[in-house]
């Protein structure tokens, strides 16, 4: 048994790698998050000629039909690199829902835009996992009312797919009558989420029928974490790169830091941390498809491990690079807040290891 990525996962990888490197610099990314939309459609289009888009779409729609796992390797490359692109939302949770419970018709009209790059899906299910007061969407009547908070790729999606209810997934075009939608301000410029407004909208299609729509809303969520965490685990990989290459370089009393004992038990510390949380990660993604009964808590516990040991990892990072580390200015601020958005997005450490004793059976408290 091969417990490793395939030649083709690591083609993959090595492939988008390569292109993020080229193509996507640090100076790039903060020229993005600092523009209005949050969204450069030249670096899209790059990503769509790479197939990134299309990786889950079943080839009969014109994607490329592979598995999570496979997304899971494209995703933590983007960390890596701080990618600000709608990759969540349109690559992975949107097609997973349709996939899950779409009708045949529903999938031949929006796999092939999500494959082709030419839509952008939107997902609005943070109410399933926590509420705030006020928020939600319900169905009164056939028309939606409600708001959604963090809505991932809200700036750039042209239809989102809402949770009404808890167990209904709507399917809402941007334009349509009673739509507002408005950016929320996070940790995070790399990746836009909004708050989705709701005034008296007919939906344009239920994913699954109303009240139909459970199992794909928890597959569409199990998804999510675990493409998160993978997220998480290239943003960690990045910062431990920055944090041993500052430590070779950085002196102090004529010495470079690293050759310190305290600095490089920092380092071993990181290191140690971060490797069986890959295990993880890649066993998550492994099992969405070739072990679904093992999914969601697999899901909860990755996003849950992995939302913690990057917290710690790119906090240790940053004090590794002393008082230049706690500038913005400074590139390792990327992959901090890229983390700490992560971190809290479907469910924090504690929320997603209280659904895993639920899922077993166990009492939480």
């Amino acid at each position: 048994m091969d417990f490793g990525l395939s030649q083709e996962q690591q083609m993959l990888e090595q492939t988008l790698l390569r292109y993020a490197e080229d193509h996507v610099p640090t100076k790039r990314v903060r020229a993005i998050m600092a523009s209005d939309s949050g969204h450069d459609p030249a670096l899209w289009q790059g990503l769509v000629e790479l197939g990134i888009p299309g990786l889950l779409v079943p080839d009969v729609f014109g994607g490329a039909g592979l598995t999570l796992l496979d997304v899971a390797v494209a995703a933590r490359v983007l960390g890596h690199g701080a990618v600000p692109a709608p990759f969540l939302g349109t690559a992975v949770m949107g097609p997973v829902a349709l996939i899950t419970a779409g009708t045949p018709a529903q999938q031949k009209e929006w796999l092939p835009r999500i494959a082709a790059g030419t839509t952008c899906i939107g997902i609005a299910a943070t109410e399933v996992v926590s509420r705030r007061e006020g928020a939600g969407v319900r169905d009164e009547r056939g028309a939606l009312v409600g708001k959604a908070l963090f809505v991932i790729d809200s700036a750039t999606a042209n239809a989102f797919l809402v949770v009404v209810d808890t167990e209904s997934l709507a399917l809402v075009p941007r334009d349509a009558p009673g739509v507002s939608v408005e950016t929320l301000a996070t940790v995070d410029a790399t990746r836009r989420v909004g708050e989705l407004k709701l005034d008296n909208v007919r939906p344009a299609d239920w994913i699954g029928g109303r009240g139909g729509a459970a199992h794909a809303i928890e597959r569409m969520l199990d998804a999510g974490r675990i493409v998160l965490a993978s997220d998480i685990l290239g943003a960690c990989d990045r910062a431990l790169a920055m944090a041993v290459e500052y430590a070779k370089q950085r002196k102090q009393f004529d010495r470079v830091i690293g050759s310190f004992q305290a600095v490089k038990h920092l380092c071993a510390e990181m290191v140690a941390d971060l490797e069986p949380a890959r295990s993880l990660v890649w066993y998550a993604a492994h099992a969405f498809d070739a072990a679904p009964h093992e999914a969601s808590l697999m899901a909860a516990h990755a996003k849950a491990h992995l939302a913690e040991v990057g917290t710690a990892l790119v906090k240790t990072a940053t004090e590794i690079h002393g008082g230049i580390g706690f500038t913005d200015d400074y590139d390792l601020h990327l992959w901090f807040k890229r983390v700490g958005l992560n971190r809290q997005l479907f469910g924090g450490p504690d929320a997603l290891r209280a659904h895993a004793a639920q899922l077993q059976g166990w009492d939480a408290a």
